[in-house]
């Protein structure tokens, strides 16, 4: 098993710190991005590392990894260069721009070239067939790309260089995606500041500016604060809040008699995870708590009805409720079923054979 740093393993207490002591599973989606992010790809390694720290299997977590195409099982370029080749891109020209791409590297669908650059895959929808045919670089777009163009930024790539996508950030390698795709923020200095949104994007914008809707009180020039300033601006809102909320009355203890029941008040099932609560269910034992829900009366001393009285109540029951004569299938009638019996048994005592078969109405065939 390769070392990770212990940079990774920090990230990764941090990762799983985001999440609730008994939801430590749903960690495992950034940390397989973490791993990828130190090897370029989810090897073996990884999936035991991802194992260790969560406390799963390997099987559990392999699982994941294979069934998410972002997760690469192999060692992968520096760039993912992916084309859409679904059905819009592909009738815009997507599967062109891909088999040239092909044929000029010398590479198919997931294989990487020999200088260890690029990674070349076909791709379902990418979201944006307003802008098709599409291809991404490290899941940033180009837009509107025509085979001509999608060469000129692999030779780009190839060459040393940054290509600016038609959208988003300036680009980075799969490991620094893999980074942000952990959940951690982009280091570069100025790394968001690039880039911009197409003109399809921007198309209801321009139609509020057109037609004078904006929301009010909405100030455009508002800065982005950060999460210590937004932390400590919700802090401060909360404290303000509680300080203006008037002090809540003591509520008087109701004695035990009030409800008819001297059990203890227990926390509601609700506080506890799904997976105590199923436990409990299934196998409850001396500690499961009983919750006794307030104004439920417990019988307590109280004699139990007498057998005569449940049979008395279940003939009045059934005299108040005769059945319904309309909707019974035929031959439930019981004279019916009695006449039809009895007319087997003589056919079968007469003839000295089986029983006869008999129609309802007592026809011997």
């Amino acid at each position: 098993m390769s070392v990770f740093t212990e940079q990774t393993r920090e990230r990764a207490r941090e990762i799983i710190a985001r999440y609730p002591a008994d939801r430590s599973r749903s960690a495992l989606l950034p940390l397989l991005h973490l791993v990828q992010s130190e090897e370029g790809y989810v090897s073996p390694a990884g999936v035991e590392f991802c194992a260790e720290v969560l406390g799963l299997n390997k099987a559990q977590v392999g699982a994941v990894a294979t069934f998410y195409t972002m997760y690469k099982r192999k060692p992968t370029g520096d760039y993912l260069v992916s084309v859409c080749t679904n059905t819009m891109c592909n009738v815009l020209g997507g599967q062109e721009v891909y088999d040239t791409l092909a044929e000029h590297l010398g590479v198919g669908h997931d294989e990487t070239t020999a200088d260890g650059k690029i990674t070349l895959e076909h791709a379902e929808c990418l979201a944006a067939c307003d802008y098709g045919p599409v291809m991404t670089v490290n899941y940033d777009f180009f837009d509107n790309v025509d085979p001509q163009g999608a060469l000129g930024v692999v030779e780009e790539l190839r060459a040393g260089g940054r290509p600016m996508p038609t959208r988003g950030a300036r680009l980075c390698t799969l490991k620094e995606m893999a980074v942000q795709l952990a959940g951690f923020a982009d280091e570069r200095d100025g790394a968001v500041a690039d880039g911009g949104p197409g003109e399809p994007t921007l198309r209801g914008l321009r139609l509020a500016e057109q037609h004078g809707i904006s929301v009010p009180g909405f100030d455009p020039n508002t800065p982005i604060r950060s999460k210590a300033e937004a932390d400590k601006a919700a802090a401060e809102a909360k404290a303000k809040a509680e300080a203006a909320r008037p002090a809540p009355a003591a509520e008087p203890v109701k004695p035990a008699a009030a409800t008819g029941s001297t059990a203890p008040d227990v926390k509601a099932p609700d506080d506890k995870s799904p997976q105590v609560r199923t436990a409990e269910t299934r196998q409850p034992d001396a500690r499961t708590a009983a919750p006794d829900a307030p104004g439920t009366k417990v019988p307590t001393d109280g004699a139990p009805p007498a057998p005569r009285d449940a049979q008395a109540a279940e003939a009045a029951g059934a005299a108040a409720n005769p059945p319904a004569g309309d909707g019974k299938p035929a031959g439930d009638e019981a004279g019916a079923q009695q006449r039809n019996l009895k007319e087997a048994e003589a056919g079968a005592g007469a003839n000295g054979a089986g029983p006869a078969v008999a129609s309802e109405t007592g026809v011997q065939k």
